[in-house]
């Protein structure tokens, strides 16, 4: 389903209390804190990511109530792994490495363009004052704000409809992150970031090659600089 600026869902969500407490259904009778301890060592803190805040959100964070309850044993692995719809939700890293590249800030407002899962909302709740999160896919946003209202993120929105166009009665906003790639930047994005905001955006064709920006909003205008080789699947415009 596709909307320009829909509001067919728009849901206020809790804090970051990752793990609340709660009868655990047989399929979440696993531990996975030390499978997600591993992945912060081996995959996180290896390849060089050291923000403290960063590497804390990745650990409370579950990975595993994001995906489906037949991958869950994939859940800290070092890919990404299917969702629905042709969606996908990131590796570890890439989560990680955005989310760092972001440097968010306690008291900061926060637009995350493709909810996907609603696991990149998370970890930015346990960094952020307010992260309000986009998606298209209707029925994964759904989704997605049921899981993070069960699991207790009360410093979320989440709203199904087009992020190409951004949120712009929240806006400005101090940080945008984009978890699928434009061909270019979308100017509404950019007019809804603060002077003095950071965006972090793949940039590409779906075919062809695809490039991590981050941009930073300035008097002079948007500075641009090139970060790190990616695919992300693309942005889907509404009508």
């Amino acid at each position: 389903m596709r909307k320009h600026l829909g509001v067919a869902l728009m849901l206020t969500l809790g804090g970051c209390n990752p793990e609340p407490a709660r009868p655990a259904a047989p399929a979440e009778a696993v531990d996975y804190v030390p499978a997600r301890a591993r992945m912060v060592h081996e995959q996180i803190v290896a390849r060089g990511i050291a923000d403290p805040r960063v590497l804390e959100a990745m650990g409370q964070v579950p990975r595993h109530e994001f995906i489906p309850v037949g991958q869950r044993g994939e859940a800290y692995d070092d890919w990404p792994l299917p969702i629905g719809y042709g969606q996908t939700i990131s590796q570890p890293y890439i989560v990680a490495f955005m989310t760092a590249a972001l440097a968010p800030k306690p008291g900061d407002r926060v637009l995350e363009i493709g909810t996907g899962s609603g696991y990149q909302a998370a970890v930015l709740a346990c960094l952020v004052a307010e992260v309000y999160t986009m998606e298209i896919v209707e029925p994964l946003a759904q989704r997605a704000a049921a899981d993070l209202k069960r699991l207790g993120y009360a410093n979320v929105k989440v709203r199904a409809g087009d992020g190409y166009h951004g949120w712009p009665e929240a806006a400005p906003f101090d940080a945008i992150i984009v978890t699928c790639a434009p061909e270019d930047v979308p100017q509404a994005l950019v007019d809804q970031l603060k002077e003095g905001g950071r965006m972090i955006i793949p940039v590409g064709s779906r075919w062809g090659a695809q490039e991590l920006y981050l941009l930073r909003k300035t008097t002079a205008g948007m500075k641009r600089q090139g970060v790190l080789p990616v695919r992300f699947v693309p942005m889907v415009k509404g009508k």
